[in-house]
């Protein structure tokens, strides 16, 4: 109907002109000769079907629903700020392959206390997030909010630590028997097999940390010149690390050598030893390679480390989340390895 009424307004003013031919061909020549036609072609071309359907807005497209991942350490800590940074790659990562925003809330406990992380995974769990990933303080005493969020079907997942048993979270980090391993095999070399040796044990309730305090004892027990004479906690403080160093050393004063269960015992066992003017002649061995580990390994005041890598264990984790909402099948275990760092 559109293109006859465009013919019959082109044919009518084709007459006042004195040619129905010229009008004819006006219409076979497009815009142009529509243009040319006058002004009754004019007001009748906008009824051409296909200029309505150019000048129709298009439909808008539904926004992207946001997703917000949580994001649960054991504390405030540089090692988990590196965790945090590894978790923001994925989540821009996520919303440039999807266009949906995404969020990562990170929610450190003050203290490394199960009670404080308690209260701040209930309050996450209440709040519905697309996903939750925690390094647990205490996989027991955690065990019945951990089992809600299943329930809830939150995705969930366990970072630098292992979840309860019969729970079936998928765990994100390296394998830690191996990382304590390497570091207190290492001390036996450096004592040449045999003296008095600590650990530096972290958060008791850890289980990482306690498998890692486990297998170092496991390696030590291999060589009878050495002996296990202390064992003090930092709770994950770099400050606490520093001052059951010093109570350790005072204590034993024929201690030859440290190995730790977490990031920030090496840093503060040889802020310690620096005070002691002990540097050098008692060994450490730390984990992970937090810039001042790093540092410290280059000083000779720690003599070399296994180190995590958190940025990756952030990454995975949120990506781990993020295909566990989209229903795919969920692995047991990311492991993302172990690096050793040594001094010249």
């Amino acid at each position: 109907m559109a293109g006859k009424t465009i013919g019959i307004g082109v044919m009518r003013q084709s007459r006042r002109r004195g040619a129905l031919g010229r009008g004819l061909a006006a219409l076979g020549g497009g815009v142009l000769a529509l243009a040319a036609a006058g002004p009754v072609a004019a007001v009748a071309a906008p009824l051409v079907a296909a200029d309505l359907v150019a000048a129709a807005p298009a439909p808008a497209r539904p926004a992207a629903a946001p997703l917000r991942f949580v994001l649960i350490p054991k504390v405030s800590h540089p090692w988990f700020d590196l965790v945090h940074q590894g978790a923001l790659r994925a989540a821009a990562m996520v919303q440039g392959q999807t266009g949906h925003p995404v969020t990562i809330e990170y929610r450190p406990p003050a203290k490394a206390e199960v009670a404080e992380q308690a209260a701040i995974l209930e309050a996450a769990i209440a709040s519905r997030p697309s996903g939750i990933t925690i390094d647990l303080l205490d996989a027991s005493r955690l065990r019945p909010l951990l089992e809600r969020a299943v329930r809830e079907r939150i995705p969930l997942t366990v970072f630098d630590s292992v979840g309860p048993e019969g729970l079936g979270l998928p765990s994100i980090g390296n394998d830690f028997c191996i990382q304590a391993a390497i570091a207190s095999e290492r001390l036996a070399v450096l004592l040449a097999s045999k003296g008095e040796v600590a650990i530096m044990q972290g958060v008791p309730t850890a289980p990482n940390h306690a498998i890692r305090v486990r297998c170092h004892r496991e390696v030590f027990a291999r060589f009878p010149g050495i002996k296990v004479v202390a064992t003090p906690a930092d709770n994950d403080s770099i400050d606490e690390a520093e001052r059951q160093a010093r109570l350790t050393q005072v204590a034993h004063p024929a201690l030859r050598g440290w190995v730790t269960a977490d990031a920030g015992g090496g840093i503060g066992i040889a802020r310690a030893l620096k005070a002691l003017g002990r540097q050098g002649q008692v060994k450490v061995v730390a984990l992970d390679d937090l810039p001042e580990t790093l540092a410290l390994i280059g000083q000779g005041v720690i003599d070399s480390t296994a180190a995590t890598r958190p940025g990756a264990q952030g990454y995975w984790s949120v990506v781990a989340l993020w295909q566990q909402g989209l229903g795919a099948p969920s692995l047991e275990r990311f492991n993302t390895g172990i690096l050793v760092e040594k001094g010249p």
